[in-house]
């Protein structure tokens, strides 16, 4: 593990399978970091503007249901399903490891988590080794990119088209 701005860096995907084992509470966030986040421990939903009771996350614990599927896969997942967010957000975004308290769910189900304790950022190489692991699987899977769709402006399922849209 090394260090950047105050935090330990998780070089390998096994370094942090490691922690998950054996912590439970853990979350990674996608952020541009502790400093920024902590004076507020608060997010913002993007869609309405509304401040939310704590910083978004995403869970790292292992599901029971899980069983004794490998935890490197688990973990690959958890990281591979907002790996997106620095091309669509801001470039400076970057992953970190956080124990909390989950206090709520947002608006798209996310645990709002509080008493954040900074555990330490995670290495690109390790996002590049998650989405590799993600996509060498026998499923299809993607990661939760409301941006992905070429033509924004078509109509989705259970969406209406917008008024431009209709004749």
């Amino acid at each position: 593990m090394t260090r950047t701005v105050d935090l330990p860096t998780f070089s390998s995907l096994d370094e942090l399978t490691r922690l998950i084992t054996r912590r439970r509470g853990l979350y990674v966030r996608w952020s541009r970091g502790p400093q920024r986040d902590l004076p507020r421990t608060s997010s913002t939903d993007d869609l309405t503007g509304i401040e939310l009771p704590g910083l978004s996350a995403s869970p790292l614990d292992l599901e029971d249901w899980w069983g004794e599927r490998p935890v490197r896969i688990w973990v690959a997942r958890r990281l591979y399903d907002y790996s997106h967010l620095p091309q669509v957000k801001d470039a400076r975004t970057r992953p970190w490891v956080l124990h909390g308290s989950e206090t709520a769910r947002g608006p798209d189900n996310e645990p709002l988590v509080t008493d954040i304790e900074p555990l330490g950022w995670i290495a690109d190489e390790v996002i590049t080794d998650a989405c590799r692991i993600v996509t060498e699987q026998p499923g299809r899977w993607g990661p939760l990119d409301r941006d992905e769709s070429s033509d924004p402006l078509s109509a989705s399922p259970g969406r209406s088209p917008r008024r431009d849209d209709r004749q």
